[in-house]
């Protein structure tokens, strides 16, 4: 079976062109999938209906999210499929399963105020304050992930025109900079930067102190160092800014469909769920300006 799982992630990697984290969840999936077939002696090739329901129960049993048991579900069905265009199985056993609902999850957002408060934190006292007053305020103006944050290059940035080109797999999209990012991101391109990197071929924009390209653990730990700065009691990441980004347009009349390509989701449902926040809005306006209320 290792063998399999070995080539299987290789497609998912050369042929599917799959993203390193994409990689990863696949072979913790398949691979946590693989020492539950083999503790129970069952033969992977020979699984039926009945054997992947049962491990999907017992990924419920010892306490998985449904989200956990949906994806690796996913993660059994591609390799199955894989296994049946390369002709070692006669029939995929998970085609008739379907997938555990998965309630959406009310994002937890900033208001106003703490957004304001976290940003103000980093001082541009120095290199390091400089970079993370350009990175919060980055990160909040464009709503982007923290993988896509960290993967862009100096070049993807047009600080005349303002505005950051972000590609994401076959995906690029264009997404505005407010006047504070760009006088961030410019202050730390022009006096920061170019006196943290060592190497001039380094292309990263963000770079760590060491003048290497940031990572997501050392995103993460900016934040929360400057969360525990504004004391601020919420738990703040890269993510809850990324929703608060959407929510806070949204209150303030942005269109839906714009919030979408700005956020670079496929599909308009999942960018609907931030209507829950502007109704409330809407029903605050309401209450204070109709006569009737």
């Amino acid at each position: 079976m290792q063998k399999q799982i070995k080539n299987f992630l290789s497609f998912i990697e050369n042929d599917k062109k799959a993203s390193q984290n994409t990689l990863q969840s696949y072979r913790r999936d398949i691979m946590q999938y693989s020492e539950y077939v083999e503790e129970n002696n069952i033969n992977y090739l020979k699984v039926n209906e009945e054997d992947v329901k049962n491990y999907l129960k017992h990924m419920h049993e010892i306490g998985k999210k449904s989200s956990t048991i949906s994806r690796s579900l996913a993660s059994i069905r591609s390799f199955y499929q894989y296994l049946l265009r390369a002709k070692k199985i006669k029939k995929d056993p998970t085609e008739g399963i379907q997938s555990p609902k998965i309630e959406k999850r009310i994002p937890s957002v900033l208001t106003s105020q703490e957004v304001e408060l976290l940003l103000e934190q980093p001082k541009n006292v120095d290199l390091k304050g400089i970079r993370d007053k350009a990175m919060l305020e980055f990160a909040y103006a464009t709503g982007m992930k923290v993988t896509e944050i960290i993967s862009l290059n100096l070049e993807d940035v047009n600080l005349e025109e303002g505005f950051v080109t972000c590609k994401n797999k076959e995906k690029t999209r264009n997404i505005p900079l407010g006047s504070l990012s760009l006088k961030a991101l410019k202050d730390y391109v022009e006096n920061s930067r170019n006196i943290l990197i060592k190497d001039e071929n380094v292309t990263a924009l963000f770079v760590n102190t060491n003048g290497q390209r940031l990572t997501r653990q050392g995103f993460w730990k900016i934040v929360k160092y400057y969360k525990d700065q504004a004391h601020i009691s919420k738990e703040i990441t890269p993510h809850i800014l990324r929703h608060s980004f959407a929510t806070h347009l949204l209150q303030n009349g942005a269109d839906l469909k714009a919030i979408q390509t700005m956020l670079g989701h496929s599909d308009i449902s999942s960018t609907q769920i931030y209507m829950q926040f502007q109704d409330a809005t809407i029903q605050n306006i309401y209450k204070k300006a109709h006569p009737r209320a």
